[in-house]
């Protein structure tokens, strides 16, 4: 593939790092918000009263609505450009946390995390946009997965820190925090960001009716739709623990107490800030690296089967940490995104494929819900059911990805 990517003079590069930092302030406060869920469900069941199915969708709702913006946030950045697009969606941000902050139901709440979504939703596209226009092809697994690393600093404010704040004050604190940080995050953005220049041979953008044609195309090609199978439950997969399951499986499984939950959550935050540089720098490249998405995904479903069969505390914090370090092997599909289309419908691929990773999480957090309230009636521990049925999505998404067809190589 063509290296779209403007020149890269150290001065440039400073430049470009520094504006590429803001745009991750942005991402990492989306982070924090899809994983703030695995930390204030148990105060949000003890104060309305939420089954585990609710838990499931109000965790859901907030990546439904990333997920289904996605390709219109692709259309806005190919069409307005990605700083105009992540300004003037941003906002939404802190109007939803603020919604959260002031809740006195579950609908007021999923309506809440709805509007939190809609604001979140171009925070990594941006980023991956930034990165193609940028930075060298070769470099873009690297870069990408220094970005999911540092990001992901997102996920530590919601371990331990969140859980303290919430223990001491309420879980509507948590709320009115991060709604101060997605201000910050998008006053640095306003002030350092510039549109990053279109590659040279690109055609002028389409409009919006022009965009939205143009995904016929994308879906075309037979390629596309493996890469959609793995997308929507790889990182669906992490998120799922991480984001929800974790905080009530150490609680009610294991007697953990909101703090030390909130122990293991950084813990694991910890080591998802390490995986997806490490893997981006072991790219195998095209040769190999399909292989090694379908081994990763397998080992990673292997275990979650682990935990849901063997209910011993070590076993479970240990097996989330391990497995939030493997996990980085994701930024791989990056990779095979940007190698597997030409330079003309990355933004587009990389909007559809974000739409799938985001739909993916709201659609396995909601079927997680619904095992979690069937699981009495089957006669089967919650979290084993829970963690089994995220073990078998992530097993036949491996076989997907391996029997459908492959992106044809020069």
């Amino acid at each position: 593939m063509d290296s779209h990517a403007a020149s890269s003079t150290p001065g440039n590069d400073r430049i470009a790092w520094a504006m590429l930092m803001a745009l991750t302030c942005g991402f990492a406060l989306s982070q924090a918000y899809r994983t703030v869920a695995a930390i204030i469900a148990p105060p949000l069941q003890q104060e309305f009263g939420l089954t585990p199915e609710q838990l499931g969708l109000f965790a859901g709702a907030f990546h439904f609505a990333f997920g289904a913006l996605q390709l219109f946030m692709g259309i806005g950045i190919d069409v307005w450009g990605p700083r105009r697009t992540v300004l003037a969606a941003s906002p939404l941000t802190v109007v939803g946390a603020l919604l959260a902050a002031g809740a006195d139901g579950f609908g007021q709440l999923l309506l809440a995390q709805v509007v939190i979504g809609v604001g979140c939703a171009p925070a990594f596209l941006v980023c991956t946009v930034f990165i193609a226009r940028r930075f060298a092809g070769e470099r873009f697994a690297a870069v990408s997965g220094a970005v999911l690393g540092i990001g992901s600093v997102g996920l530590l404010l919601t371990g331990t820190p969140l859980a303290w704040l919430v223990e001491a004050t309420s879980w509507r604190a948590g709320y009115l925090a991060l709604a101060a940080g997605s201000l910050a995050a998008w006053l640095a953005i306003w002030w350092l960001v510039d549109e990053p220049p279109i590659p040279a041979g690109t055609p002028a953008p389409a409009g919006v009716l022009a965009a939205l044609r143009g995904y016929g195309e994308l879906f075309a090609l037979r390629h596309t739709w493996g890469i959609l199978v793995l997308a929507t439950f790889t990182y669906a997969s992490f998120l799922a623990l991480r984001g929800l399951w974790l905080g009530p499986m150490l609680v009610e499984r294991h007697g953990f107490t909101l703090v030390q939950a909130g122990h293991v959550a950084l813990a694991v935050s910890v080591m998802g800030m390490l995986g997806p540089p490490l893997f981006g720098r072991l790219d195998p490249g095209e040769a190999l690296r399909r292989r090694w998405l379908v081994g990763y995904t397998l080992l990673v479903a292997a275990m979650y089967a682990a935990m849901a069969f063997n209910r011993q505390a070590a076993v479970d914090v240990v097996v989330s940490i391990v497995m939030s370090l493997v996990a980085g092997y994701i930024v791989l599909q990056y990779a095979d995104v940007r190698s597997a289309y030409p330079a003309r419908m990355i933004g587009r691929a990389m909007a559809v494929f974000t739409m799938a990773l985001f739909l993916g999480v709201a659609l396995v957090q909601w079927l997680t819900g619904l095992v979690a309230a069937a699981a009495p009636a089957w006669q089967v521990e919650t979290y084993q059911a829970v963690l089994g049925a995220i073990a078998l999505m992530l097993a036949l998404a491996a076989a997907g990805f391996r029997v459908l067809p492959g992106p044809a190589r020069a």
